[in-house]
């Protein structure tokens, strides 16, 4: 059974240096997770506009999911969810729906993504944002009975999205980056074992 999933993740033929590949790849991409949750946490809170701060972990889901595909959107998604249900969430699991979810939806646009084309990302990035306000608002505010749509809209959806891409054209030429390294690695340590 684990030599079937190491086989899946093409991780036998390397031998361990595979298995080191991989370990690296999840240690970073958890990193970077921490990195940008502390971020939001501490450095961009105290330079929010009128409260509203870039939601740099939709950000990092989406990129992960669009560059690395479903299932690693969904991976970062979940690590994200729970770090921010646990500090800032008022309920446990909402938010790991909701960024698993963003995860998955992102790595469905896989195959349209390349490395040179900006326009992509800050798309799917700036939708995911904006369908992230508009759950947060319906499942949080909404159903405590306040009907305020439109200011809510005004005040907090679309200046965080504005925000958040603004953002994004730092944050993600990071990551992608980062990515391109680890693809450069994974390829020369695969090339050694054929």
């Amino acid at each position: 059974m684990m030599m079937r999933a190491l086989k899946e993740n093409n991780l036998c033929f390397g031998g361990m240096k595979g298995m080191d590949d991989f370990m690296k790849r999840k240690l970073i991409t958890f990193l970077i997770i921490l990195i940008c949750f502390l971020l939001e946490g501490s450095v961009f809170h105290r330079l929010s506009f009128a409260g509203i701060k870039p939601n740099l972990l939709i950000i990092v889901t989406s990129s992960f999911g669009f560059m690395r595909g479903k299932k690693e959107g969904m991976f970062v998604g979940v690590v994200s969810g729970i770090m921010v249900d646990l500090f800032w969430g008022s309920t446990l699991g909402f938010n790991i729906l909701l960024y698993t979810v963003i995860g998955y939806m992102n790595g469905a646009f896989q195959r349209m993504f390349y490395d040179d084309d900006i326009k992509l990302p800050i798309v799917l990035i700036g939708s995911s944002e904006f369908i992230y306000g508009l759950i947060t608002y319906g499942c949080v505010y909404m159903l405590r009975g306040d009907f305020a749509f439109f200011t809510y809209l005004v005040n907090i959806i679309l200046p965080e999205l504005v925000y958040t891409i603004l953002a994004t054209l730092l944050l993600y030429q990071i990551i992608l980056l980062i990515n391109k390294k680890l693809e450069e690695e994974e390829q020369r340590s695969a090339s050694k074992f054929v």
